[in-house]
């Protein structure tokens, strides 16, 4: 087969920089677009408005590890991290009721502290049960610090201005919108800045166990919904690394992007947030869920020390906070920290990304490792699947390319399942699972865990959280994925002799030919087709 042409540079280390920049006439056009955008928000909006100065705001910090030591938490986990000074120990939460309650119980059984920070944090069933938990640790005397990006927290305001209301409970916006009932002024008066985002996700309580992963706060993330889930991971985590999670918690919370939430929301006048009413219909849900923090033996086990942590090395990757206002170093990047840690693949990567949009710079990549015989599978949403659109036009305008050099591609079914909650199938009969988890593994010895997706938006416009494992175990389960699980929700893409895609669907033992992406419409592959072809892979 025909192979691509690579660069030395290119196959030296793991691609985990897709580079992408807009080409100047695409830069060109794209300035006229927002130039035309910003006249008609002149003459429409009457001016601009602008963030307030940050003079007022105060300065917190996580505790010490001697005073985590002392809390309950710390009592628990003190014995075990004498015995594995210097390492981790990490517990997969890969199912969603496990990590809802996980979430739950370490809100209920924090004493001093609760540093929680997210992308997206849902107004709804399991978004309120977690606000709830946050208010009743505040109620107990904890010091609850909140840190959202503003992006997804449109009709937020008022139940954030009371949770903010509490004198333990202090949110804070990041990278903060200023019109905030007509978002997309920001974007056009201030492009630059407010397309940038903070995409962390951490949970962490009393400086001594954290949560770092993929998933977000909301319904779809904890299988909560009969509409579109969403398959995730994450860790839960105790030991040296929880301190480094804690320290950069501090660092995004006192950035230049972070504000008070007063100085942009209006203060509310109750300090209450109560249960949101339920409909007849949510309340199995609740009660699904109740019985999820009820059953859960985390902290029990974790106390007793059965819970079946693995005691390895872990390093936290992170990007600086101020990667959104484009004034941080290349160093301080999660892409070099990531090339420093991952190093240089010999045998095998398997890489599993919701939005895998590698570019010509990570094809190339891909396709130099290829050549000297690492074996490279990928498995990201199927068109049917995702939720994201651009961003699997920027996959499928690669897909021969990847092919062509060897690389294995999966594409995640839009699966049907039965909710557990209910006992009885979605709206229309069935309900669908897409993808969301972010973890690839090296060599069979090294596990990525976080909220990196393979993208041109995660390397160079978003910020990004997450943790690197030293684990054959993990990497194994995600090896023995690949051969197993896999295959039997996904399809498998291949290219025939004319150079064609064809997809290969395993139902009962049976492999199924599609000649025509599967799932899918015709309006939706000419919608993908023209994206593909836009000059917005940079934006992906």
């Amino acid at each position: 087969m025909m192979r691509l042409r690579h660069n030395n540079e290119a196959s030296q280390a793991f691609p985990v920089i897709p580079e992408s920049r807009p080409t100047q006439r695409a830069s060109r056009f794209m300035q006229r677009v927002f130039l035309g955008l910003i006249l008609l928000a002149g003459l429409w909006g009457g001016g601009c408005s602008s963030l307030p100065a940050l003079d007022s705001r105060t300065s917190s910090s996580a505790l010490t590890y001697d005073e985590a030591l002392a809390t309950p938490l710390g009592k628990a986990v003190g014995p075990l991290l004498d015995a594995h000074p210097e390492v981790s120990g990490v517990f997969a939460l890969q199912t969603a009721k496990d990590a809802f309650a996980a979430r739950i119980v370490l809100a209920s059984v924090a004493e001093r502290t609760l540093d929680v920070q997210y992308y997206i944090w849902r107004n709804d069933l399991t978004g309120n049960l977690l606000f709830e938990a946050l208010h009743h640790a505040a109620e107990r005397g904890v010091r609850v610090r909140l840190l959202l990006d503003d992006l997804p927290t449109a009709g937020l305001d008022e139940t954030l201005a009371a949770l903010n209301a509490h004198p333990n409970l202090e949110v804070r916006l990041f990278n903060p919108f200023v019109f905030r009932n007509f978002r997309a002024l920001d974007f056009i008066l201030d492009f630059s800045r407010a397309h940038r985002r903070m995409h962390n996700k951490s949970f962490t309580a009393d400086n001594m166990v954290t949560i770092v992963g993929g998933r977000n706060i909301g319904d779809e993330y904890f299988g909560a919904t009969n509409d579109n889930l969403f398959a995730d991971l994450d860790v839960l985590t105790v030991g040296y690394v929880v301190r480094e999670v804690s320290a950069n918690f501090d660092r995004y919370w006192d950035s230049r992007a972070a504000y008070p939430l007063e100085a942009i929301v209006a203060q509310a006048d109750a300090a209450v947030v109560g249960m949101p009413e339920l409909d007849p219909d949510k309340s199995a849900k609740v009660e699904y869920f109740l019985d999820a923090v009820r059953d859960s033996r985390f902290m029990s086990d974790l106390a007793a020390g059965n819970l079946a942590l693995e005691w390895t090395n872990v390093r936290m990757v992170s990007d600086d906070p101020d990667k959104v206002l484009q004034k941080s170093a290349p160093e301080d990047l999660i892409i070099p920290q990531l090339r420093d840690v991952v190093g240089v693949p010999t045998r095998e990567v398997d890489l599993i990304s919701p939005y895998f949009v590698p570019t010509k710079t990570g094809v190339a990549a891909f396709a130099a490792m290829a050549e000297k015989g690492v074996q490279i599978k990928v498995l990201t949403n199927a068109l049917e699947a995702t939720d994201v659109f651009p961003a699997h036009a920027g996959y499928a305008k690669r897909r021969k390319d990847l092919l062509d050099s060897g690389i294995v591609l999966y594409e995640f079914k839009l699966s049907s399942t039965m909710q557990p909650y209910s006992g009885k199938a979605g709206p229309f009969g069935s309900s669908g699972a897409s993808l969301h988890a972010k973890t690839f593994s090296v060599d069979a010895s090294r596990v990525f865990v976080g909220s990196f997706n393979f993208d041109p938006r995660s390397a160079k416009l978003n910020t990004e959280l997450g943790f690197v494992i030293d684990s054959t175990s993990l990497a194994e389960k995600i090896s023995n994925a690949f051969e197993t699980t896999i295959p039997a929700n996904a399809y498998e893409v291949r290219l025939n002799d004319e150079g064609h895609l064809y997809w290969l669907e395993l139902q009962e033992g049976k492999l199924i030919r599609h000649d025509v992406e599967p799932g899918t419409t015709t309006l939706q592959r000419s919608v993908i087709w023209i994206l593909s072809r836009l000059p917005i892979e940079w934006l992906l």
